[in-house]
């Protein structure tokens, strides 16, 4: 009965548009109060949100991402990959699809990469025919990757709030997140092939691939130390972040793009949306203490353990929740506000924590790209400067291809599990 009053309250208040950082918290105060214990727990919870070494790699990650951004590192990605596959069918849709993968390499942020990618390629798409709704759900969609395909910053707060390690996080991400990008890939190159009205870029020479590949090369080159540095070991998931920061500022310092105004948008941006981040997760880390202090988590997991018994049904119920839940709720408060509930759940049933934190993963970027609240779908709107609507109807293909990577996760657990426990 708890339970049920606790999440129509919770509605309640993010259906009168109370921000979600403060209907946690404030709804943990309450139940703080009423329980009769004293206020200090909920300063103490505050306070140690942020006093974490791993949570250091989320604004590292956003400023790197951000700095890349501002300095249109983007327009090199995308030419370098442009000058090898603009002539095949669909060659751009595969350019911009294999561009948001390797930036997902970098920034761990979905809205950094479709913002990325999509300034330079929704012009070029649409100018050769390319269907503006198929070019806008495209980039929408090719955002999403930067929160599966490592390093990722929600896999780091999942790892926070699970105990997981951050770096087995990256790793199982490797294998759907490929598998999801080869799915966009195939559809892009049917698109092209099938499609009306597509043109192709003219085949690029030797000369030009060489050159474009040549100014794309410290882009690659800072992928490839972030990720690898953690692969390897040398370096913990905060630690590649710093560095990635380093030759970000490098990387745009060289191409003479690295303005007083470039680095104070980079900056600012980065700070409001970890400022945004963490007061989520002060809020949530207050809900979650109140919550266990009235054993909710530990009933939702008997109640689970007394009538799901099956991991197949408990796994469908999560996605139908987190579908539903998307329509209303970007990712993050999505991650805050089920994780402290589900993990008993999880851990009762004998759930891999890892592979499952994969299949919520892939969840939640489809609330990035469902309606009314999906941030990848405004993101492209205004770079785009269209209407909703177009972006809305381009993305539902993308989001199918989500659901098929859940069910291949889901068939074959080896897809997100190999690589951090087989290597």
């Amino acid at each position: 009965m708890a339970t049920l009053v606790l999440i129509a309250v919770m509605m309640g208040l993010l259906f009168l548009g109370v921000p979600v950082a403060f209907a946690l918290g404030g709804l943990g105060l309450a139940m703080f109060l009423w329980a009769g214990m004293s206020p200090l727990m909920v300063a103490q919870a505050l306070y140690s949100t942020p006093d974490s070494f791993v949570l250091l790699a989320v604004p590292l990650f956003l400023l790197m991402s951000n700095i890349l951004l501002k300095g249109g590192a983007g327009k090199h990605l995308f030419a370098a990959v442009q000058s090898w596959v603009g002539h095949w069918p669909g060659g751009l849709a595969i350019a911009a699809v294999v561009s948001c993968a390797v930036f997902a390499a970098i920034s761990g942020s979905s809205v950094a990469c479709a913002a990325t990618i999509g300034t330079v390629a929704i012009g070029e798409m649409t100018e050769r025919g390319y269907e503006k709704s198929f070019v806008y759900g495209l980039l929408a969609a090719g955002g999403t990757l930067g929160i599966l395909i490592p390093p990722s910053i929600p896999m780091i707060v999942y790892g926070v709030l699970t105990d997981d390690s951050i770096a087995d996080l990256f790793l199982a991400g490797v294998g759907p997140g490929l598998f999801l990008c080869a799915l966009f890939l195939a559809y892009s190159f049917l698109y092209g092939k099938f499609g009306k009205g597509c043109g192709r870029a003219p085949k690029a020479s030797w000369a030009e691939r060489r050159r474009t590949t040549r100014e794309a090369l410290p882009v690659f080159a800072v992928a490839l130390a972030v990720i690898g540095s953690i692969y390897l070991g040398i370096c913990t998931p905060t630690e590649s972040a710093g560095i990635g920061f380093v030759l970000s500022l490098v990387l745009i310092a060289a191409r003479g793009a690295l303005t007083r105004r470039v680095l104070r948008e980079a900056v600012m941006d980065s700070m409001r949306t970890t400022v945004t981040i963490f007061l989520i997760m002060a809020g949530a880390t207050v809900f979650g203490k109140a919550i266990t202090l009235y054993q909710i988590p530990q009933e939702v997991a008997e109640a689970v353990s007394e009538h799901i018994t099956a991991t197949g049904p408990f796994i469908l119920a999560v996605c139908l929740i987190l579908l539903v839940m998307g329509f209303f709720l970007e990712s993050m408060s999505m991650l805050m506000i089920l994780m402290p509930v589900l993990h008993p759940a999880l851990l009762d049933m004998g759930i891999d924590t890892v592979w499952f934190g994969i299949i919520f993963t892939v969840m939640i970027e489809c609330a990035l790209i469902t309606p009314p609240v999906g941030l990848n779908l405004y993101v492209i709107q205004a770079v785009a400067k269209s209407p909703i609507a177009p972006v809305i109807r381009g993305v539902w293909p993308f989001i199918l291809m989500m659901f098929v990577t859940v069910a291949a996760v889901y068939a074959f657990p080896g897809l997100a599990l190999y690589l951090p426990f087989k290597m």
